[in-house]
């Protein structure tokens, strides 16, 4: 009765072996993304103080209200991509005073550091137009974080500008990798072509 039993059994497994309507598991994908045209667009919006060059695949959509209440600023608005499944947050804060001004520059630090628990690494870079008067700082995070990129500018007197840059998607920097180095490009010639009004 045994041996009937493994006989069976053997039986069995070479003719589960030898079925060629089984499949093979297939490789773990990414969706295919299609990248938009870059066509640059003068963003010359009435109610901000600045003016920069952005691609057309951004949609621009003013903020009308900041949680309760209204954004500090009408300047406050995003930069949408359904395409890219993307966006870029804008925020202009008018600088009191040179109070003011170190606290905007501590809450940018602040509002930047609280990615640095989910990344690997962080890395900074000075940004500075002498003739168009724009200084700042472009922060860029490795790793699960929400935000990859986020910069400010400022005249360091008058003006503070703020953007964060977020995916409408599960963090995964393997997946939105292309993307990112996509966008970032858009965001870094948007930085180089910034002016104040």
């Amino acid at each position: 009765m045994k041996k009937v039993v493994i006989y069976s059994l053997l039986a069995m497994l070479l003719v589960s072996c030898g079925n060629p309507n089984l499949g093979t598991p297939k490789p773990r994908m990414y969706p295919k993304v299609d990248y938009p045209e870059r066509n640059a667009v003068n963003f010359a919006e009435t109610y901000c103080k600045m003016s920069f060059v952005y691609p057309d695949y951004f949609e621009v959509n003013q903020d009308k209200y900041f949680f309760d209440s209204k954004p500090v600023d009408p300047c406050w608005f995003d930069l949408q991509s359904s395409t890219l499944n993307s966006q870029l947050h804008c925020s202009y804060i008018p600088i009191k005073d040179r109070e003011h001004f170190d606290k905007l520059v501590q809450d940018a630090f602040k509002l930047t550091s609280k990615h640095n628990q989910k990344a690997n690494y962080r890395k900074e870079q000075l940004i500075e137009n002498r003739e168009e008067d724009v200084y700042g700082l472009l922060f860029e995070h490795e790793g699960p974080v929400a935000s990859p990129l986020q910069f400010f500018v400022t005249d360091s007197t008058s003006n503070f500008f703020r953007g964060s840059l977020y995916f409408n998607a599960k963090v995964n920097p393997d997946s939105i990798a292309p993307v990112y180095t996509f966008v970032k490009d858009d965001v870094i010639k948007m930085i180089e072509s910034f002016k104040w009004n």
